[in-house]
Protein backbone atom coordinates (compact mmCIF):
# COMPACT_ATOMS: atom_id res chain seq x y z
CA UNK A 1 0.00 0.00 0.00
CA UNK A 2 1.27 3.47 -0.89
CA UNK A 3 0.96 4.92 2.60
CA UNK A 4 2.80 1.93 4.09
CA UNK A 5 5.68 2.60 1.71
CA UNK A 6 5.62 6.27 2.68
CA UNK A 7 5.95 5.52 6.40
CA UNK A 8 8.62 2.90 5.85
CA UNK A 9 10.76 4.34 3.05
CA UNK A 10 10.65 8.15 2.83
CA UNK A 11 13.73 9.85 4.39
CA UNK A 12 12.92 10.66 7.99
CA UNK A 13 13.59 14.43 7.97
CA UNK A 14 11.22 14.88 5.02
CA UNK A 15 8.70 12.37 6.39
CA UNK A 16 8.38 14.24 9.69
CA UNK A 17 7.89 17.53 7.87
CA UNK A 18 5.45 16.05 5.35
CA UNK A 19 3.27 14.43 7.99
CA UNK A 20 3.60 17.22 10.56
CA UNK A 21 2.76 20.28 8.46
CA UNK A 22 -0.89 19.35 7.74
CA UNK A 23 -1.31 18.41 11.40
CA UNK A 24 0.25 21.68 12.53
CA UNK A 25 -2.00 23.68 10.23
CA UNK A 26 -5.03 21.73 11.43
CA UNK A 27 -4.15 22.18 15.09
CA UNK A 28 -3.40 25.84 14.48
CA UNK A 29 -6.82 26.42 12.99
CA UNK A 30 -8.42 24.34 15.75
CA UNK A 31 -6.67 26.21 18.53
CA UNK A 32 -7.20 29.55 16.85
CA UNK A 33 -10.94 29.10 17.10
CA UNK A 34 -10.54 28.27 20.82
CA UNK A 35 -8.43 31.41 21.13
CA UNK A 36 -10.98 33.44 19.20
CA UNK A 37 -13.71 32.07 21.49
CA UNK A 38 -11.88 33.62 24.42
CA UNK A 39 -11.18 36.87 22.57
CA UNK A 40 -14.86 37.26 21.70
CA UNK A 41 -15.98 36.28 25.20
CA UNK A 42 -13.57 38.80 26.74
CA UNK A 43 -15.61 41.50 24.94
CA UNK A 44 -18.68 40.32 26.88
CA UNK A 45 -16.99 40.85 30.25
CA UNK A 46 -14.00 39.77 32.32
CA UNK A 47 -16.43 37.68 34.39
CA UNK A 48 -17.45 35.77 31.25
CA UNK A 49 -13.77 35.19 30.45
CA UNK A 50 -13.18 33.92 33.99
CA UNK A 51 -16.20 31.62 33.67
CA UNK A 52 -14.85 29.80 30.62
CA UNK A 53 -11.40 29.69 32.25
CA UNK A 54 -12.98 27.85 35.19
CA UNK A 55 -14.71 25.52 32.70
CA UNK A 56 -11.35 24.35 31.32
CA UNK A 57 -10.74 21.54 33.88
CA UNK A 58 -14.10 19.98 33.03
CA UNK A 59 -13.31 20.28 29.32
CA UNK A 60 -10.11 18.36 30.04
CA UNK A 61 -12.26 15.39 31.05
CA UNK A 62 -13.61 15.31 27.50
CA UNK A 63 -10.09 15.67 26.14
CA UNK A 64 -8.87 12.89 28.45
CA UNK A 65 -11.44 10.40 27.18
CA UNK A 66 -11.07 11.35 23.52
CA UNK A 67 -7.30 11.68 23.52
CA UNK A 68 -6.78 8.41 25.36
CA UNK A 69 -8.98 6.61 22.87
CA UNK A 70 -7.30 8.33 19.91
CA UNK A 71 -3.73 7.61 21.01
CA UNK A 72 -4.49 3.96 21.71
CA UNK A 73 -6.27 3.59 18.37
CA UNK A 74 -3.49 5.37 16.50
CA UNK A 75 -0.69 3.24 17.94
CA UNK A 76 -2.48 -0.09 17.49
CA UNK A 77 -3.74 0.60 13.96
CA UNK A 78 -0.35 1.91 12.81
CA UNK A 79 1.44 -1.13 14.18
CA UNK A 80 -1.07 -3.51 12.57
CA UNK A 81 -0.62 -1.71 9.24
CA UNK A 82 3.16 -2.05 9.57
CA UNK A 83 2.74 -5.79 10.18
CA UNK A 84 0.20 -5.98 7.31
CA UNK A 85 -2.50 -7.50 9.55
CA UNK A 86 -5.65 -6.14 7.95
CA UNK A 87 -8.05 -8.11 10.11
CA UNK A 88 -6.56 -6.56 13.23
CA UNK A 89 -6.92 -3.11 11.65
CA UNK A 90 -10.61 -3.76 10.99
CA UNK A 91 -11.42 -5.12 14.45
CA UNK A 92 -9.46 -2.39 16.25
CA UNK A 93 -11.36 0.25 14.31
CA UNK A 94 -14.73 -1.31 15.13
CA UNK A 95 -13.84 -1.43 18.83
CA UNK A 96 -12.81 2.24 18.80
CA UNK A 97 -16.11 3.38 17.29
CA UNK A 98 -18.10 1.67 20.06
CA UNK A 99 -15.71 3.04 22.69
CA UNK A 100 -16.23 6.57 21.36
CA UNK A 101 -19.95 6.29 22.05
CA UNK A 102 -19.19 5.08 25.56
CA UNK A 103 -16.88 8.07 26.10
CA UNK A 104 -19.71 10.42 25.10
CA UNK A 105 -22.05 8.85 27.66
CA UNK A 106 -19.42 9.39 30.35
CA UNK A 107 -19.12 13.05 29.35
CA UNK A 108 -22.87 13.55 29.59
CA UNK A 109 -23.06 11.84 32.98
CA UNK A 110 -20.21 13.93 34.41
CA UNK A 111 -21.90 17.09 33.18
CA UNK A 112 -25.27 16.27 34.69
CA UNK A 113 -23.80 15.23 38.03
CA UNK A 114 -20.87 17.58 38.55
CA UNK A 115 -21.17 20.84 36.58
CA UNK A 116 -23.47 22.76 38.93
CA UNK A 117 -21.69 21.93 42.23
CA UNK A 118 -18.30 22.44 40.57
CA UNK A 119 -19.05 26.04 39.59
CA UNK A 120 -20.73 26.79 42.90
CA UNK A 121 -17.39 25.85 44.51
CA UNK A 122 -14.88 27.27 42.02
CA UNK A 123 -16.57 30.63 41.38
CA UNK A 124 -16.11 31.63 45.03
CA UNK A 125 -19.72 32.71 45.43
CA UNK A 126 -19.74 34.93 42.32
CA UNK A 127 -23.03 33.86 40.74
CA UNK A 128 -22.37 35.74 37.50
CA UNK A 129 -19.10 33.89 36.87
CA UNK A 130 -20.74 30.59 37.81
CA UNK A 131 -23.61 31.15 35.39
CA UNK A 132 -21.34 32.10 32.50
CA UNK A 133 -19.18 29.02 33.04
CA UNK A 134 -21.91 26.46 33.73
CA UNK A 135 -23.95 27.40 30.65
CA UNK A 136 -20.84 27.06 28.51
CA UNK A 137 -19.73 23.68 29.83
CA UNK A 138 -23.21 22.11 29.82
CA UNK A 139 -23.56 22.66 26.09
CA UNK A 140 -20.00 21.50 25.36
CA UNK A 141 -20.33 18.26 27.32
CA UNK A 142 -23.92 17.28 26.54
CA UNK A 143 -23.24 17.64 22.80
CA UNK A 144 -19.70 16.23 22.82
CA UNK A 145 -20.57 13.30 20.54
CA UNK A 146 -19.23 15.30 17.58
CA UNK A 147 -15.88 15.67 19.29
CA UNK A 148 -15.70 11.93 20.06
CA UNK A 149 -16.44 11.11 16.42
CA UNK A 150 -13.67 13.46 15.34
CA UNK A 151 -11.11 11.86 17.66
CA UNK A 152 -11.63 8.42 16.12
CA UNK A 153 -11.96 9.19 12.43
CA UNK A 154 -9.25 11.84 12.36
CA UNK A 155 -6.77 9.41 13.89
CA UNK A 156 -7.59 6.80 11.27
CA UNK A 157 -6.55 9.31 8.62
CA UNK A 158 -3.35 10.08 10.51
CA UNK A 159 -2.51 6.38 10.93
CA UNK A 160 -2.31 5.88 7.16
CA UNK A 161 -0.37 9.10 6.53
CA UNK A 162 -3.35 10.98 5.05
CA UNK A 163 -2.69 14.10 7.06
CA UNK A 164 -4.06 16.39 4.37
CA UNK A 165 -7.49 14.78 4.76
CA UNK A 166 -7.24 15.29 8.50
CA UNK A 167 -6.61 18.95 7.68
CA UNK A 168 -9.94 19.01 5.84
CA UNK A 169 -11.94 17.62 8.78
CA UNK A 170 -10.41 19.79 11.45
CA UNK A 171 -10.40 22.80 9.16
CA UNK A 172 -14.11 22.34 8.53
CA UNK A 173 -14.81 22.20 12.28
CA UNK A 174 -12.74 25.33 12.85
CA UNK A 175 -14.26 27.37 10.04
CA UNK A 176 -17.82 26.55 11.13
CA UNK A 177 -16.92 27.59 14.67
CA UNK A 178 -15.24 30.82 13.59
CA UNK A 179 -18.21 31.82 11.44
CA UNK A 180 -20.78 31.11 14.13
CA UNK A 181 -18.86 32.60 17.07
CA UNK A 182 -19.56 36.32 16.55
CA UNK A 183 -23.06 35.63 15.23
CA UNK A 184 -24.16 33.67 18.29
CA UNK A 185 -22.13 35.47 20.96
CA UNK A 186 -23.14 39.00 19.99
CA UNK A 187 -26.40 38.34 18.15
CA UNK A 188 -25.86 39.26 14.50
CA UNK A 189 -28.20 38.62 11.53
CA UNK A 190 -31.27 38.40 13.72
CA UNK A 191 -29.90 35.83 16.16
CA UNK A 192 -30.14 36.56 19.89
CA UNK A 193 -26.95 37.52 21.75
CA UNK A 194 -26.17 34.33 23.69
CA UNK A 195 -22.80 35.19 25.25
CA UNK A 196 -20.88 32.15 26.48
CA UNK A 197 -23.76 29.87 25.42
CA UNK A 198 -23.26 31.11 21.85
CA UNK A 199 -19.55 30.28 22.02
CA UNK A 200 -20.40 26.75 23.17
CA UNK A 201 -23.03 26.21 20.46
CA UNK A 202 -20.55 27.35 17.81
CA UNK A 203 -17.95 24.93 19.17
CA UNK A 204 -20.15 21.81 19.20
CA UNK A 205 -21.66 22.63 15.79
CA UNK A 206 -18.16 22.78 14.33
CA UNK A 207 -17.20 19.49 15.98
CA UNK A 208 -20.26 17.71 14.57
CA UNK A 209 -19.51 19.05 11.08
CA UNK A 210 -15.88 17.89 11.30
CA UNK A 211 -16.87 14.49 12.65
CA UNK A 212 -19.36 13.83 9.86
CA UNK A 213 -16.80 14.84 7.23
CA UNK A 214 -14.27 12.51 8.89
CA UNK A 215 -16.63 9.55 8.55
CA UNK A 216 -17.23 10.32 4.88
CA UNK A 217 -13.52 10.78 4.07
CA UNK A 218 -12.57 7.52 5.75
CA UNK A 219 -15.22 5.56 3.87
CA UNK A 220 -14.45 7.14 0.50
CA UNK A 221 -10.73 7.97 0.62
CA UNK A 222 -9.08 5.79 3.27
CA UNK A 223 -9.38 2.31 1.81
CA UNK A 224 -6.41 0.98 3.82
CA UNK A 225 -8.68 0.94 6.87
CA UNK A 226 -12.00 -0.86 6.43
CA UNK A 227 -14.79 0.84 8.38
CA UNK A 228 -17.08 -1.75 9.93
CA UNK A 229 -19.91 -0.60 12.21
CA UNK A 230 -20.86 -3.27 14.72
CA UNK A 231 -21.58 -3.53 18.42
CA UNK A 232 -20.16 -7.07 18.48
CA UNK A 233 -16.57 -6.17 19.24
CA UNK A 234 -13.72 -8.28 20.58
CA UNK A 235 -12.54 -7.59 24.11
CA UNK A 236 -8.97 -8.20 22.97
CA UNK A 237 -8.99 -5.08 20.81
CA UNK A 238 -10.66 -2.98 23.49
CA UNK A 239 -7.88 -4.03 25.87
CA UNK A 240 -5.20 -3.24 23.27
CA UNK A 241 -6.54 0.29 22.82
CA UNK A 242 -6.95 0.83 26.55
CA UNK A 243 -3.46 -0.46 27.31
CA UNK A 244 -1.94 2.41 25.38
CA UNK A 245 -4.78 4.89 25.83
CA UNK A 246 -5.51 4.70 29.56
CA UNK A 247 -2.16 6.19 30.60
CA UNK A 248 -2.79 9.07 28.19
CA UNK A 249 -6.30 9.55 29.59
CA UNK A 250 -4.89 9.51 33.10
CA UNK A 251 -2.36 12.14 32.06
CA UNK A 252 -5.17 14.37 30.85
CA UNK A 253 -7.14 13.58 33.99
CA UNK A 254 -4.19 14.75 36.05
CA UNK A 255 -4.29 18.00 34.10
CA UNK A 256 -7.98 18.36 34.92
CA UNK A 257 -7.39 17.89 38.65
CA UNK A 258 -4.37 20.20 38.54
CA UNK A 259 -6.42 22.78 36.66
CA UNK A 260 -8.90 22.85 39.53
CA UNK A 261 -6.03 23.02 42.02
CA UNK A 262 -4.32 25.86 40.14
CA UNK A 263 -7.54 27.87 39.80
CA UNK A 264 -8.15 27.47 43.54
CA UNK A 265 -4.69 28.83 44.33
CA UNK A 266 -4.99 31.71 41.86
CA UNK A 267 -8.41 32.70 43.20
CA UNK A 268 -6.67 33.49 46.49
CA UNK A 269 -4.91 36.32 44.65
CA UNK A 270 -7.84 37.51 42.49
CA UNK A 271 -10.35 36.38 39.88
CA UNK A 272 -8.24 38.32 37.35
CA UNK A 273 -5.35 35.91 38.02
CA UNK A 274 -7.69 33.04 37.10
CA UNK A 275 -8.63 34.82 33.88
CA UNK A 276 -4.94 35.37 33.06
CA UNK A 277 -4.22 31.67 33.58
CA UNK A 278 -7.11 30.81 31.26
CA UNK A 279 -5.60 33.09 28.61
CA UNK A 280 -2.18 31.51 29.10
CA UNK A 281 -3.58 28.03 28.50
CA UNK A 282 -4.99 29.21 25.18
CA UNK A 283 -1.67 30.91 24.34
CA UNK A 284 0.24 27.75 25.28
CA UNK A 285 -1.75 25.72 22.76
CA UNK A 286 -0.76 28.18 20.04
CA UNK A 287 2.85 28.54 21.22
CA UNK A 288 3.44 24.78 21.21
CA UNK A 289 1.34 24.08 18.14
CA UNK A 290 4.24 22.98 15.94
CA UNK A 291 5.57 20.61 18.59
CA UNK A 292 2.15 19.09 19.23
CA UNK A 293 1.59 18.65 15.51
CA UNK A 294 4.93 16.90 15.22
CA UNK A 295 4.05 14.84 18.30
CA UNK A 296 0.90 13.55 16.56
CA UNK A 297 2.96 12.70 13.49
CA UNK A 298 5.68 10.88 15.45
CA UNK A 299 3.35 8.32 17.03
CA UNK A 300 2.31 6.56 13.78
CA UNK A 301 5.82 6.92 12.30
CA UNK A 302 7.45 5.22 15.29
CA UNK A 303 4.66 2.66 15.66
CA UNK A 304 4.74 1.73 11.96
CA UNK A 305 8.52 1.32 11.83
CA UNK A 306 8.46 -0.57 15.10
CA UNK A 307 5.97 -3.01 13.59
CA UNK A 308 8.14 -3.21 10.46
CA UNK A 309 11.28 -3.77 12.64
CA UNK A 310 13.11 -0.75 11.18
CA UNK A 311 15.07 0.32 14.24
CA UNK A 312 17.41 2.73 12.46
CA UNK A 313 14.48 4.79 11.22
CA UNK A 314 13.10 4.95 14.75
CA UNK A 315 16.37 6.34 16.14
CA UNK A 316 16.60 8.93 13.36
CA UNK A 317 12.98 9.97 13.93
CA UNK A 318 13.65 10.72 17.60
CA UNK A 319 16.81 12.73 16.88
CA UNK A 320 15.13 14.83 14.18
CA UNK A 321 12.11 15.47 16.38
CA UNK A 322 14.18 16.96 19.20
CA UNK A 323 16.16 19.11 16.76
CA UNK A 324 13.07 20.50 15.03
CA UNK A 325 11.30 21.12 18.34
CA UNK A 326 14.11 23.14 19.88
CA UNK A 327 14.59 25.30 16.79
CA UNK A 328 10.87 26.15 16.68
CA UNK A 329 10.43 26.77 20.40
CA UNK A 330 13.52 29.00 20.60
CA UNK A 331 11.85 31.39 18.17
CA UNK A 332 8.57 31.21 20.10
CA UNK A 333 10.33 31.96 23.40
CA UNK A 334 11.99 35.10 22.03
CA UNK A 335 8.69 36.34 20.57
CA UNK A 336 6.72 35.87 23.77
CA UNK A 337 9.37 37.58 25.86
CA UNK A 338 9.23 40.61 23.56
CA UNK A 339 5.45 41.19 23.25
CA UNK A 340 3.62 40.00 26.40
CA UNK A 341 1.50 43.18 26.58
CA UNK A 342 0.28 42.83 23.00
CA UNK A 343 -0.77 39.23 23.66
CA UNK A 344 -2.89 40.31 26.63
CA UNK A 345 -4.42 43.28 24.82
CA UNK A 346 -5.99 40.81 22.38
CA UNK A 347 -8.26 39.92 25.30
CA UNK A 348 -9.24 43.51 26.08
CA UNK A 349 -6.92 43.45 29.12
CA UNK A 350 -7.54 45.99 31.87
CA UNK A 351 -4.69 47.74 33.71
CA UNK A 352 -4.94 45.15 36.47
CA UNK A 353 -4.81 42.28 33.99
CA UNK A 354 -1.74 43.78 32.33
CA UNK A 355 -0.03 44.22 35.69
CA UNK A 356 -0.63 40.57 36.59
CA UNK A 357 -0.36 39.15 33.09
CA UNK A 358 2.89 40.59 31.69
CA UNK A 359 5.19 38.79 34.17
CA UNK A 360 2.94 35.72 33.88
CA UNK A 361 3.47 35.53 30.10
CA UNK A 362 7.22 35.88 30.49
CA UNK A 363 7.55 33.24 33.20
CA UNK A 364 5.17 30.81 31.53
CA UNK A 365 6.92 31.12 28.18
CA UNK A 366 9.94 29.51 29.84
CA UNK A 367 7.79 26.54 30.85
CA UNK A 368 6.46 26.23 27.29
CA UNK A 369 10.04 26.04 26.01
CA UNK A 370 11.33 23.55 28.58
CA UNK A 371 8.14 21.46 28.35
CA UNK A 372 9.03 20.62 24.74
CA UNK A 373 11.25 17.82 26.02
CA UNK A 374 8.38 16.13 27.83
CA UNK A 375 6.12 16.43 24.78
CA UNK A 376 8.60 14.65 22.53
CA UNK A 377 9.28 11.95 25.11
CA UNK A 378 5.53 11.33 25.37
CA UNK A 379 5.27 10.74 21.62
CA UNK A 380 8.21 8.34 21.69
CA UNK A 381 6.77 6.31 24.55
CA UNK A 382 3.32 6.18 22.92
CA UNK A 383 4.77 5.22 19.55
CA UNK A 384 6.36 2.17 21.20
CA UNK A 385 2.99 1.38 22.78
CA UNK A 386 4.33 2.18 26.26
CA UNK A 387 1.78 4.78 27.29
CA UNK A 388 2.43 4.12 30.98
CA UNK A 389 5.81 5.88 30.70
CA UNK A 390 4.06 8.95 29.32
CA UNK A 391 1.75 8.84 32.31
CA UNK A 392 4.63 8.58 34.79
CA UNK A 393 6.42 11.53 33.21
CA UNK A 394 3.29 13.67 33.07
CA UNK A 395 2.47 12.88 36.68
CA UNK A 396 5.92 13.99 37.77
CA UNK A 397 5.80 17.20 35.71
CA UNK A 398 2.23 18.25 36.37
CA UNK A 399 1.54 17.03 39.89
CA UNK A 400 4.35 15.67 42.05
CA UNK A 401 6.82 18.46 41.26
CA UNK A 402 4.40 21.26 40.43
CA UNK A 403 1.95 21.07 43.34
CA UNK A 404 4.42 21.79 46.19
CA UNK A 405 5.95 24.67 44.24
CA UNK A 406 2.51 26.20 43.71
CA UNK A 407 1.66 25.80 47.39
CA UNK A 408 4.94 27.49 48.32
CA UNK A 409 4.11 30.47 46.09
CA UNK A 410 0.63 30.71 47.62
CA UNK A 411 2.01 30.44 51.17
CA UNK A 412 4.57 33.19 50.49
CA UNK A 413 1.84 35.21 48.73
CA UNK A 414 4.13 35.62 45.73
CA UNK A 415 2.20 35.36 42.48
CA UNK A 416 5.46 35.58 40.48
CA UNK A 417 6.63 32.37 42.16
CA UNK A 418 3.36 30.66 41.19
CA UNK A 419 4.00 31.46 37.53
CA UNK A 420 7.66 30.43 37.74
CA UNK A 421 6.71 27.10 39.34
CA UNK A 422 5.63 25.69 35.96
CA UNK A 423 9.09 26.18 34.40
CA UNK A 424 10.88 24.82 37.48
CA UNK A 425 8.75 21.66 37.50
CA UNK A 426 9.39 21.07 33.79
CA UNK A 427 13.15 21.46 34.26
CA UNK A 428 13.36 19.14 37.28
CA UNK A 429 11.40 16.41 35.45
CA UNK A 430 13.86 16.16 32.55
CA UNK A 431 16.23 13.62 34.22
CA UNK A 432 13.24 11.38 34.94
CA UNK A 433 12.21 11.51 31.26
CA UNK A 434 15.74 10.55 30.22
CA UNK A 435 15.72 7.65 32.69
CA UNK A 436 12.44 6.31 31.27
CA UNK A 437 13.77 6.66 27.74
CA UNK A 438 16.86 4.66 28.61
CA UNK A 439 14.71 1.94 30.15
CA UNK A 440 13.00 1.44 26.80
CA UNK A 441 16.39 1.16 25.15
CA UNK A 442 19.43 3.20 24.30
CA UNK A 443 18.72 5.69 21.49
CA UNK A 444 15.15 4.40 21.21
CA UNK A 445 16.07 0.78 20.37
CA UNK A 446 14.11 -1.76 22.42
CA UNK A 447 16.55 -4.03 24.26
CA UNK A 448 14.11 -6.93 24.52
CA UNK A 449 10.60 -6.76 23.19
CA UNK A 450 7.62 -9.03 23.32
CA UNK A 451 4.27 -8.35 21.74
CA UNK A 452 1.43 -10.04 23.57
CA UNK A 453 -2.27 -10.23 22.81
CA UNK A 454 -2.88 -7.23 25.05
CA UNK A 455 -0.15 -5.00 23.57
CA UNK A 456 3.54 -4.21 24.13
CA UNK A 457 5.78 -5.26 26.99
CA UNK A 458 9.35 -4.14 27.55
CA UNK A 459 11.99 -5.69 29.77
CA UNK A 460 15.61 -4.84 30.51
Amino acid sequence: MQQENLMGTMPIPQLIIKTSIPLIISLLVNNLYNLVDSIFVSRVSEEALTGIALAAPLQMIMIALGCGLAVGLNAMVSKALGEKKQEEVKKTTSAAIVMAFGAYLINAAVCLLAAKPYFAWQAGGNETIAEYGSVYIRICMLFSFGQMIQWVFDRLLIATGKSTLFLATLGTASIVNLLLDPILIFGYFGFPALGTAGAAIATVTGQIAGGLLGIWLNIKRNKEIPIHFTIHISGKYVVNILKVGIPTAIMQGIMSVMGIFINTILYQFSSTAVAVYGILMKVQNIAQIAVHGMNNALIPIIAYNYGAKKEGRIRETIKCAFLYAFIIMSAVLVLMELIPDKILLLFDASEQMLRIGIPAVRFMSLSFYIGTIGIIFAAVFQGFGNGSYSMYLAFSRQAILLAPLLLLGAWLKQLHLVWLSFAIAEAISIPFGILLYRRIGKNGKPQETEYEETGFRYEN
